[in-house]
C-alpha cells in the first residue's frame, strides 16, 4: 500500500492495463500532447505513443462512435470525455448504439468500452461545466456505471471496467482529482462491480453516499457521533449494477436512511435507490426515505449562489438529525 492522488490512481490503472493487454488504448479530447486538461493522463503519450494515446477532434459523438466501433472490433477502448455535460451531444451512440449492441446482435457483440467522465462542480464553472450527469442514463439498459470516491476504488473499479466485456459509464468527481489514499501496489488489484463498501459501522441512521459526497457523508458522521447519533456511513461504489443487499442490510439495522449527491434532487440517482428501498425494505425503515442533493437549479457561476445550490456536509447532519429525533 502506498499513498497517491485520486488521478494518479486512475492514471495507473489505464497505464497497468495498456502495458499488460496491448488492446488497450486511450482516446479524447487534448488527451495526449496536454495529458489531458485535468492532467489525468500525462507522460502517457511518451510511453505508448500516438496510436495508443489518440488525441480527438471536440465532438462526442465522434469519440464514443469510434470507441464503439474499436471496441466490436476487437479493441478495449478507454475514451475521455472532458465533460460530462456535453455527454448529451454523444446521446444517441450511448443510448441507441452502444447500449444496444450486444442484444441486437443476439449476442454476437462485445462491447468493452470504457467512458471516462468527469463530473461535479469544481468550483464556479457555472451551469455547462458543473454538472453530475450519473442519473442521465441509468434509464437505459445494457449499461454499468462506476462512481469511485477514493484513490483505490477508482483504480479497482476503472480496471474491471478495462478487463470486462460490457460499456461502463466511469465517472470521475473532478474536486477529487486530488484527493489522496492508500491503493494497494499489486498490479491485478480489481474492486467488483455490485459490491457496495461500508466505510464506518452505525446503529443510528445509514447514509449513502455517492461520489464526492460520501466525504461529506463521513464528516456528517463525525458531527452526528459528537451529538451521540451513530452514523453508518456506505458507499455504493457502482450505480448499475447496484448492491441491494448490503443497503438493505444497512436500512434493517438502523431503521433510517440519508442518501446523499450532488447531482440534483429530482430524478437523480437517489431516487432509484430510494425506490429500491422502499419496495425492498420499508419494513425495517422507521422514517422516511430522505434524499440530500442538489436543488433542481441550474448550478450558478457566482461562489455564494453555488455553494447554496450544492448539498453539504451539514446538510445530511440536519437531515439525519431529523430522522433520529
Amino acid at each position: 500500500m502506498r499513498e497517491i492522488t485520486f488521478s494518479a490512481a486512475i492514471r495507473e490503472a489505464m497505464v497497468e492495463e495498456m502495458r499488460r493487454d496491448p488492446a488497450v488504448f486511450l482516446m479524447g479530447e487534448d488527451v495526449g500532447t496536454f495529458g489531458g486538461v485535468w492532467g489525468v493522463s500525462a507522460g502517457m503519450l511518451e510511453e505508448f505513443g500516438e496510436e495508443r494515446v489518440r488525441d480527438t477532434p471536440i465532438s462526442e459523438i465522434a469519440i464514443i462512435g469510434a470507441g464503439l466501433g474499436a471496441a466490436m472490433s476487437g479493441m478495449r477502448p478507454i475514451v475521455e470525455i472532458m465533460f460530462g455535460d456535453f455527454l448529451m451531444c454523444a446521446g444517441d451512440q450511448i443510448t441507441n448504439q452502444v447500449a444496444k449492441a450486444r442484444f441486437m446482435s443476439g449476442g454476437k457483440a462485445d462491447v468493452p468500452l470504457t467512458i471516462r467522465v468527469t463530473s461535479g462542480a469544481p468550483g464556479s464553472a457555472a451551469a455547462q461545466h458543473s454538472q453530475s450527469p450519473e442519473a442521465w442514463f441509468m434509464n437505459v439498459p445494457g449499461l454499468k456505471f462506476a462512481v469511485p470516491a477514493s484513490p483505490a476504488d477508482a483504480k479497482g473499479l476503472l480496471k474491471s471496467a478495462i478487463r470486462g466485456e460490457d460499456p461502463v459509464l466511469f465517472f470521475e468527481h473532478k474536486m477529487l482529482y486530488a484527493v489522496k489514499g492508500l491503493v494497494p501496489e499489486d498490479i491485478d488489484f480489481v474492486v467488483p462491480f455490485g459490491q457496495a463498501a461500508v466505510l464506518r459501522e452505525g446503529s443510528d441512521v445509514t447514509l449513502i453516499g455517492i461520489g464526492i459526497m460520501v466525504r461529506k457523508a463521513l464528516a456528517a458522521a463525525d458531527a452526528l457521533a459528537e451529538e451521540g447519533i451513530s452514523a453508518e456511513v456506505i458507499d455504493p461504489r457502482t450505480l448499475v449494477p447496484l448492491d441491494h443487499e448490503t443497503l438493505i442490510r444497512s436500512a434493517a439495522k438502523t431503521g433510517r436512511v440519508v442518501i446523499a449527491h450532488e447531482a440534483h434532487r429530482r430524478a437523480g440517482p437517489g431516487a432509484e435507490i430510494a425506490a429500491m428501498l422502499a419496495e425492498e425494505a420499508i419494513e425495517y425503515l422507521d422514517g422516511p426515505i430522505v434524499r440530500v442533493a442538489a436543488r433542481n437549479l441550474p448550478l450558478p457561476y457566482s461562489p455564494g449562489l453555488e455553494e447554496f445550490v450544492l448539498p453539504s456536509a451539514q446538510d445530511i447532519v440536519q437531515a439525519a438529525r431529523s430522522l433520529a429525533g
